[in-house]
């Protein structure tokens, strides 16, 4: 029979009391492998760092005197609302400890997971298969229309509608939802002004490398002329 335990249960009308709050959600499953979940927003740019301090930390969970075999495995699994890879983009990918060289597999006691939320179209038949991208279409809905679609494929995502909807029915935690999503949103046009400056800055210096480059040739054209010139005086 499968088992899981949410080891930091997470009461909403609580917990979101900054707009900036963290809605981790670790779990012990099986009581053998220990999973960690989080849910990123706002591309910080650290993911990569990020996600392998949290997949570590929840690995290191021996205490003193146990031995190294009763490490219980460790997953981390990223909901991320951006392309982590933009070169690669996947919707959902598998990341484990393997040799460079013939990608043998070194262990099974670490593993990260990444779930691009804004790729939900790259799905595979396998990921369709699990309702990972109806998971996905349940936490990117803005409508309850859009939560009803999805939520009809199985029951475990009608339960989470239906918390939703109850969860919604709470004007607190209403409140606190809408200040925390402004906070992000905010936070995101701060990261596509930046983005725009940046991109600004880079035309202006291309601009003026290609003036300088430009002048460059300018002069080294006026040079040869000069060069020619003293050369023709010379042959009279």
């Amino acid at each position: 029979m499968i088992s899981a335990v949410v080891t930091n249960p997470i009461v909403l009308g609580e917990t979101i009391k900054d707009k900036e709050c963290r809605l981790d959600v670790n779990v012990l499953l099986n009581d053998n492998t220990l999973i960690n979940l989080e849910m990123q927003v706002a591309n910080r740019l650290n993911w990569h760092e990020r996600s392998v301090t949290y997949l570590c930390r929840s690995f290191d969970s021996l205490d003193h005197g146990q031995d190294y075999n009763e490490a219980k495995p460790a997953i981390q699994i990223g909901f991320l609302d951006y392309t982590l890879f933009p070169e690669h983009p996947k919707f959902y990918d598998t990341y484990k400890l393997l040799s460079i060289h013939d990608h043998e597999k070194y262990s099974d006691s670490l593993t990260l997971c990444v779930v691009d939320l804004s790729r939900i179209e790259l799905a595979t038949e396998t990921d369709r298969a699990y309702h990972i991208d109806n998971w996905a279409k349940l936490f990117r809905a803005s409508t309850w229309e859009e939560i009803r679609m999805s939520a009809s494929i199985d029951e475990s995502l009608q339960e989470a509608a239906n918390a939703l909807y109850a969860l919604n029915a709470d004007e607190a935690v209403r409140k606190r939802c809408r200040d925390r999503l402004e906070y992000y949103q905010d936070l995101k046009n701060y990261e596509r002004k930046i983005e725009r400056d940046r991109i600004e800055h880079e035309q202006q210096i291309k601009q003026i490398v290609a003036e300088k480059d430009a002048k460059i040739q300018q002069l080294r054209a006026e040079l040869e002329e000069m060069r020619k010139q003293q050369s023709n005086g010379k042959g009279e």
